[in-house]
């Protein structure tokens, strides 16, 4: 309403009545522009004490995030940011960070590269069905569906890349949605809990491993025997 006064009050002035009018929408761009990695670097050196400096974790509980989209990024830190996803550390990591801060940050991530990991051969075999072929008997799609059959993801969809991860990571996540847990109460977010309630153990360890191993094949990966897949 004294808005709206002062507007009429001001009709005859078109420059001054135009200001507010003009200055949400500038706003609005500013907080959608798309992420800076350089201003990102800065932003992000909080992050390394787990994450690791390039994205690159070297503890096996705190996941790879080099090579990840920045629109996924983006979407899990608004998750901590409003509880809807849990987490005591990232709760407080996300609380002071601004849009634009969240779009940077997941800029410079996904300018890194995640580093080769190496699967258990003898978990390969199952691990690569699953994320292939999927098991129809049980419901199972398969995983490469949305993650890519190299495992590098979907970021328009918001599909994580998985490839490289570690396995301790991968193998808690994917027990902690097979146990209930969830990131949200949105169609998006109850794609994994589902799937996940219908793997076993053996399915679960299989799986972790074989995403750990999977990477991009390389001028090294042809001299040698495969250790992963």
């Amino acid at each position: 309403m004294a808005a709206g006064a002062a507007m009429a009050q001001d009709a005859a002035k078109p420059t001054t009545a135009a200001t507010p009018a003009t200055a949400a929408p500038a706003t609005a761009e500013a907080a959608a522009k798309p992420g800076d990695a350089t201003a990102g670097q800065a932003k992000a050196a909080a992050c390394g004490a787990c994450h690791g400096m390039d994205g690159n974790s070297t503890d096996p509980q705190y996941p790879k995030l080099a090579g990840q989209s920045e629109q996924y990024i983006v979407h899990q830190l608004e998750n901590f940011k409003s509880g809807r996803r849990q987490n005591p550390i990232m709760l407080g990591m996300a609380t002071p960070l601004s849009e634009q801060d969240m779009h940077d940050i997941g800029a410079y991530f996904a300018s890194k590269t995640a580093l080769p990991g190496v699967a258990d051969q003898a978990l390969v075999e199952h691990g690569q069905q699953l994320f292939r072929e999927g098991d129809v008997k049980r419901g199972i799609p398969a995983c490469m569906a949305c993650h890519s059959i190299d495992g590098r993801g979907n970021p328009g969809a918001m599909y994580p890349q998985l490839q490289s991860q570690h396995a301790q990571y991968v193998q808690a996540t994917l027990k902690a949605w097979h146990d209930g847990s969830s990131w949200g109460t949105d169609a998006h977010s109850q794609i994994m809990p589902a799937i996940a309630q219908k793997l076993d153990t053996n399915d679960i360890a299989a799986l972790a491993s074989y995403v750990e191993g999977l990477h991009p094949a390389t001028d090294a990966d042809l001299r040698k025997p495969a250790a992963s897949p």
